[in-house]
This record gives structure tokens, C-alpha cells and sequence, in this order.
């Protein structure tokens, strides 16, 4: 089973811009268990631009683009180093992949990047994607790391697609402004309902919010990925994930996948 797992800002950064090494630590230890297990994994990281921020000690302001250019380049080479770290104690070996548009959108580019992705695999690697955000303009951009998750999912004929945020799962409105609002556990159409009740980015370090994830999971699950949105601050819920337990809002694939390996 190949599953690509998306991993946001607000888990893996404290607000301070500096590693939540424990969370980090966290996720490592039980990806590494799931790959164990006989699991293919893809990561889709968030994280370079705050963790740069707190590298460079730049404090919490509007920042200019080049300037969020710079930090991604700083926490970038964080961010791997902390991977490499924490997985390479657990005997597995991380890869960098840093996409831009032109990645998807350039058949050549677009072919490089599977046969990477797959010959990685086939190594037992774990590939670690981010968006190039040192290199990124408005024209190459990608947008965010939730799209970015379902492009890779639908790319390399992924199964599943995992969402971890700093919330637990689609609701009925925005439980932040409504009390009554209630979990929606499974979803089998994305309905004009539930992209009116989508909000904005609930994190003030990430750039998705829950518009941004169920664009995600319209990409994924037109190319038969099931994707599942969960709360990322215990990634032991990978487990529970993995065992179709309910758990978060579970996205429903379309029956037949588009293209094959």
C-alpha cells in the first residue's frame, strides 16, 4: 500500500518558528513503524519557512517575498537535518524533492519525477517533498502543500493520501464560531455545502486552510486516492488510519484510478 502523508507547519514548528522536537520525534518513530510494516511512504512537508524564520531569528511580522524566499532556504536545510536525524535512528534513509509547478505541468519534468519517486521507493528511501519556495514565483507557484499532497498522490498512484493539520477533520461549520458544528466522518462527494461552510488557514503559520484541503481531496479521489483529513498533534493516529478506524473525515475514492504503474 503506498501512502502519501502530508505533515503541516503548525505540528511541526512551535510558533517561536523553532523545531516542536517532540512532535517531530513523534512522527518520525511512527512513520518509521508504518514503513515496518511494509508500507510505502511519500512525506509532504510543510515547515521551511518558519522553522527559517527561528533559525535566522526573524520575529513574527509581515514578511516580503524575498525575504520568505530566503527563510525557506534556511529552514529547508533545518528541516532536512532534522529528518535525517530522527529517521536515520530508526535505520531509515530520507531523500529531498523540492517541486514547483512546472513539475506537474511539464510532461518531461512531470515523468523525471515519478521514475525518482519510484525508483526511491524501490530503495526503500523515503522521499521528503517540499515545494522550492526559494525559487517559486506567482507563476511557478503550486499554491500550498495540501494541493501539492494530492498532485504527488495522484502522481504516483498513491492509495491513500493523509492530511495531518493542527484540526480534527471536516465539519459541518467552522467549530471555532459554532458550538453545534459536528464532525462529517465520511464524505463520499464534495457537495457546494461544504466548500461554503470552508474557511480560511486556522493556523497562523500555515498558508491551508479547509478550502485548500478540499481541493486536495478532489484531486486525489478523481484519481482514486482515499484521502483522510486528521488532527496531526498525536501521529500515533496513523495507526488508527491505516486501520480504517474512524478517525478525522475519510474522503472516498472514485471506483476506478486514473492510469496505472
Amino acid at each position: 500500500m503506498r501512502v502519501v502523508i502530508k505533515i503541516g507547519t503548525s505540528t511541526l514548528a512551535h510558533p517561536t518558528g523553532h523545531p516542536n522536537i517532540r512532535h517531530i520525534e513523534n512522527f518520525c518513530k511512527v512513520v518509521s513503524d508504518v514503513k515496518n510494516a511494509g508500507y510505502e511512504v511519500v512525506v509532504v512537508s510543510s515547515g521551511a519557512v518558519s522553522m527559517g524564520r527561528g533559525k535566522a531569528g526573524v520575529g513574527e511580522r509581515t514578511l516580503s517575498v524575498p525575504m520568505k524566499q530566503a527563510l525557506a532556504a534556511v529552514g529547508q536545510c533545518e528541516l532536512m537535518y532534522t529528518y535525517d536525524k530522527y529517521f536515520g535512528e530508526y535505520n531509515h534513509t530520507v531523500a529531498q524533492l523540492l517541486l514547483t509547478a512546472d513539475s506537474f505541468r511539464q510532461a518531461q519534468q512531470h515523468e523525471n519525477f515519478i521514475a525518482t519517486i519510484r525508483q526511491l521507493l524501490a530503495l526503500g528511501v523515503l522521499p521528503v517533498i517540499n515545494e522550492n519556495d526559494t525559487v517559486a514565483t506567482q507563476e511557478l507557484r503550486i499554491g500550498d502543500n495540501d494541493t501539492l499532497a494530492a498532485r504527488v498522490a495522484a502522481s504516483v498512484n498513491a492509495d491513500l493520501l493523509i492530511l495531518l493539520s493542527d484540526i480534527d477533520g471536516l465539519f459541518t461549520a467552522d467549530p471555532n464560531l459554532d458550538p453545534t458544528a459536528k464532525l462529517i466522518s465520511r464524505v463520499t462527494a464534495i457537495t457546494p455545502d461544504m466548500l461554503a461552510a470552508a474557511g480560511g488557514s486556522a493556523s497562523a503559520q500555515g498558508t491551508g486552510g479547509m478550502a485548500t484541503k478540499l481541493e486536495a481531496a478532489a484531486i486525489a479521489t478523481a484519481a482514486g486516492c482515499e484521502m483522510v483529513i486528521a488532527n496531526g498533534r498525536d501521529p500515533a493516529i496513523l495507526y488508527d488510519i491505516l486501520e480504517g478506524k474512524p478517525v478525522g473525515t475519510r474522503f472516498l475514492a472514485k471506483p476506478e484510478k486514473e492510469g496505472s504503474e
